[in-house]
Order: structure tokens, then sequence, then C-alpha cells
């Protein structure tokens, strides 16, 4: 049991002693929370369970704390004091922060990791990107986040599903193989005109279209990414072949073709970025299976779809949304919330106690309908919860990146990598909050120095594997730290790191509560700053025996740590760098 585990239970045994003596009411008292103080005088923690509990226990704050504090006479403890308005702050004896470093060393790999709660299944849904074209930065900021949330949740105990989208239905993809089907051509010595854009009042301004030339459809795409699969698609086929077929068959293979073509490159691209899935679920099975029709019959058995003007609309306004809206169009086309809504009823059906989908912020007006259809169908809206990721600005030399240097169209998350590696590329899409807009400073990105917070952490990762190689050459034993005094460690900065190493598994816990993989990658910032400073600070190796063994212990935990937060953030731990 940790520092913070063991306080809350002293917390806890202290608040119902209390209550026992008459001291407080019975009642339902609020989550004990403990805080690390910003200023070291204040503490090693703090809480403000008394301020909490004030309403349950109609007393002052104050009162409250004092009391709590009269039952909590804990070896541990050194002292606890009331701050403030009925903040307690709380002083721990040095025996117990040496005990926690003993801890962290025998729990090695486990350390942070909580026990599995199989009951708390959570499916998280990211990127689910149309697979018509290269994943572009935006997408790369969605993958990186939500593999990153993958791995804190299961950390912290959930049984987790990660699930990828695959909107493989639709207009986009009879685009997609129309579009290959003119780079065909292209191939074979065809001219393509790609139309211009059209006029404010929507129509066609003239363009020259020169004899013989083929039109590029409007709607088409236009990136080179679509040769690429023309080219790779006809190489495996054949030409000849594929000129012996009428143009419907052939674009209809394009199309089965294109696809599997797409989503080859597609996975392929998230595994370089350490992005794998457990399930991906493709959107042609609620068509082929007619759950879109299902799931619209049952809304309209239900009294929440009405026909008009043709159409069939859902009664989002029972759920908030500001309008209905259209589910099947007058020509008997579904929309795409249509099938959206049959996909989270399926999402549903299959049982989760909670499902995470991270979406681009321009889909901000989807979650109140797509909530509004699941509130309809009488499950609990609550358990899907939407996380909705801001944009991303890449910039360089102080400049705004906007294009691609091969294509002239969006940043590709390929290059980005190819650029930038993964482990840059990562934590500077996860060292903020999804829910701001994030500035990539590319220079900064490739930078090997202090001021590069992803090259710092790993620094000081490899920096003990360096004095590891001191050691060895210096035929000094280490590694086991069994019989290690640890209470050598007298410095302020020593006890600081253990007290910093004892916060990570709570860091996981709330990071993992609150959605926020960002926490973990600013822990470890602090965390390695930390370690930077007491390296700057003292030596290592080269002093008392004991002493030695002792911070060779602190070391070798800092280490664990470090390559553990990283795991979660599925960033490298380098040796040598």
């Amino acid at each position: 049991m940790d520092m913070k585990e063991i306080l809350k239970s002293g917390i806890e045994q202290a608040l119902q002693e209390t209550i026992k003596s008459g001291g407080l009411p019975a009642g339902e008292y609020p989550e004990i929370v403990l805080e690390v103080p910003p200023q070291k005088e204040f503490g090693d923690f703090s809480t403000n369970i008394a301020m909490q509990s004030a309403r349950v226990a109609r007393q002052n704050p104050r009162a409250i704390a004092e009391a709590l504090i009269g039952h909590m006479d804990f070896e541990w403890l050194e002292r606890a004091e009331v701050a403030g308005a009925g903040f307690i702050n709380f002083f721990l004896k040095s025996d117990m922060v040496y005990d926690t470093l003993k801890a962290i060393l025998n729990a090695g790999d486990q350390y942070g990791v909580q026990p599995l709660r199989a009951r708390d299944t959570i499916q998280v849904e990211y990127v689910s990107a149309n697979p018509t074209g290269p994943l572009h930065v935006g997408h790369g900021r969605g993958a990186a986040y939500g593999s990153a949330l993958v791995n804190l949740l299961r950390a912290a105990g959930y049984n987790v599903q990660s699930e990828y989208y695959i909107n493989d239905a639709g207009n986009q993809i009879d685009n997609m193989a129309i579009s290959i089907e003119y780079r065909f051509q292209e191939l074979q010595g065809a001219t393509l005109v790609f139309p211009p854009k059209r006029n404010e009042d929507g129509s066609m301004p003239e363009f020259d279209i020169p004899e013989g030339a083929l039109v590029f459809p409007e709607n088409g795409y236009r990136g080179p990414d679509i040769i690429e699969t023309a080219k790779a698609i006809a190489e495996r086929e054949g030409f000849d072949k594929l000129n012996a077929m009428n143009e419907a068959d052939r674009v209809a293979l394009f199309k089965e073709e294109g696809l599997k073509e797409k989503l080859a490159r597609l996975e392929e691209t998230l595994s370089n970025f350490r992005v794998t899935f457990d399930n991906w679920f493709s959107e042609r099975t609620v068509h082929e299976t007619d759950e879109i029709h299902h799931s619209v019959e049952a809304l309209k058995a239900l009294g929440k779809v009405y026909e008009k003007n043709g159409a069939l609309w859902l009664k989002s306004t029972d759920y908030g949304d500001d309008k209905d809206r259209v589910v099947i169009r007058d020509n008997g086309v579904p929309t795409y919330l249509a099938a959206d809504i049959a996909y989270h009823r399926n999402k549903y059906d299959r049982g989760f106690k909670e499902m995470i989908d991270i979406w681009g912020a321009d889909h901000h007006g989807y979650v109140c309908r797509v909530k509004a259809a699941m509130a309809a169908f009488g499950y609990d809206p609550d358990k899907l919860t939407v996380l909705l990721l801001q944009m991303v600005a890449l910039f360089r030399d102080g400049q705004l990146v906007k294009l691609s240097k091969r294509s002239g169209d969006s940043v590709t998350l390929d290059e980005l990598i190819e650029e930038v590696g993964v482990d840059a590329s990562r934590y500077f899409f996860l060292m903020r909050s999804l829910d701001s807009q994030l500035d990539f400073d590319i220079n900064l990105a490739k930078s090997r120095s202090n001021d590069n917070p992803v090259y710092y952490i790993q620094y000081a990762h490899a920096r003990i594997h360096s004095i590891y190689n001191q050691v060895r050459e210096a035929g000094i034993a280490f590694g086991d730290y069994s019989d290690t005094d640890f209470t050598t460690l007298t410095s302020e900065m020593e006890l600081e790191l253990i007290k910093k190493l004892a916060e990570y598994p709570e860091e996981v816990v709330q990071s993992a509560e609150h959605r926020a993989p960002h926490r973990i990658a600013r822990y470890l910032y602090d965390l390695a700053s930390m370690f930077h400073s007491f390296y700057r600070q003292g030596r290592i190796i080269g002093v008392d025996p004991a002493l030695q063994q002792a911070r060779l212990g602190l070391i070798t935990a800092i280490a664990l740590v470090l390559r553990q937060g990283l795991g979660i953030l599925g960033i490298s731990a380098p040796e040598k760098m």
C-alpha cells in the first residue's frame, strides 16, 4: 500500500472514530481526496475533507478538521495541522518515506498498475477516419490520444476494448472507386482535366477540355495516394485483365480492392505509430444486416421517429437538440446519422459498462443527436462519453505549415513521423489536454536539447543507465536492494524524489478517471526535472558505500517509473542517447 492509500485509510479510520465518539453525526461523507501542497512548508499531503463534509456534519470546517486530527494517532504520522478555512496538512515520518521506496523497488514493473476490475469493461473508439486517403496530423493527435487513453485505463485496472469504426459504406467509397478508375486511365496515357472550384452562386466556371481528355469527377479524390492505389491494383490484377472488363465491373473491382489497399496502408501507418486495435468494425455490417432499418423501425414504434415531407425524422428535440434530424431521406436513403444510431445501438447491445468515442471538434453537433437516439431506445445515454479533439497547428521556423511538401495537400501522419519521429510526435500530441488547440513546433520536436520535453524525459532514463554502466565498469555490485539502508537518504531533494515517486499510482488512477493522458506527460516531465537537478547537485557513485547503494536504489525506482509512464504514452525509454 502506497503512502496515499495509507493516509486515506487513516483519515477514514479517524472519521469513523469521530462519528462513533459523537464528535460528528453519522451520514454519507464525501470521498477523501489528497493533494500535494504547492509549498513544502504545508506538509507532504493535504485534504479538504473537512470543508467537503461541512454540509453533512452541519459544523464549521475547522471544527471538523480539529475533531479528525484528534483521532489521528498513527505511528507513521509526525503531525497534522489545520490550515486556512479547514484544510488538513499532513507531515509524515521519514520511515514511511523509506518504506515507500522499498515497496516501489519490490513491485518492479507492476508499480502503479492497478488490479484488474473485470466488470468495468470500457470500449474506446477512436481515429475512425474515412479509408479513402492517408491519415493527416489531426488524425495523428486522435490516434496518440486514443491509444494512450487505452493504455492508461488498462494500467488503472479497467478491462478495455479498443475499436476502429471503418467508414466503408456511402458515397465516399463510391467516389474513391471512380477516382481510381480515372487514375487507371491516366496510367495508360489518358489526359485528365480537373474542374475548378464552383462560383459562389454554385455555377461551374468555364474551363478548357483538350480533345480526348477526360474530366476528373468534381467530387473525386485528387491526392497522389489515389495514383499509388490505382498503380498497385493495376500491377497486381494486370492491365490486360482490367481493360477487358466493362467499366461498371472494373469500378466495382476498384471499390473492393481499393478499400483493401487503403485499409492496409492505414493499418500500416497506425502500426508504425504504435497504435493497434482490438476490433475493426465495418460500417457495411450495419447495412448488410439491415440494422439501420431495424433501428429506425424500432424508434418509429416507440413514437420517436415521424414522417414529414416523405422523409423520416428523429425527435431529437425531445432530448435537448435544437431541431429534429432526418434519419431516412425522402428517397429512402439512410443518412449518416441513421448509420451512427445503428452502430451505437450495436455497442450498447454488446454490453459495455461505458463507451468512449473520440471525435474531431467539427462533430460536436452530432453528440446530442446520437445520445438522443440512445435515450429514445431506453439506453442510458450517460454510458456514452464523447471526447472532442481540437485542431493541431503545425509550425516550422515560426511559420504555420498547412500543406504537404509531397502532395500540396494537408500534412500526412506518415510525413510527420518521417521528419519528427514517433516518440516526439506522440509526446507533443499528448502534452496538452485534448480540448485545447495544439501548436506543434516541428523544430522543437526535432531538437536534441533540454528544451524538447520528450528528449528531456528520455535523457533522464538514459542518464540513469549511463550511471549503471559506470557502476559495472567500477566492479560495484548493484541491483539487489533488499538489505539497503535507505535512511542514509536524508537530503531534501532525495526525500522529495521519493515522495514524487509515491504520487505515481494515484496519478495513474486520477488521470484515468479524468480521461487525461496529458497528466502523465506532465508528471514525467516534473519527475525528470527533479532527477536532473538531483544529478547536478551531488554524486551518486564514489560516495560512502551505504549511501551509494541507497542512491542507486533511488535512481532505479526513478528509471522504473519513467519507463512505466512512457509506456502508457506509447513512447520508448532508451537506455542510450
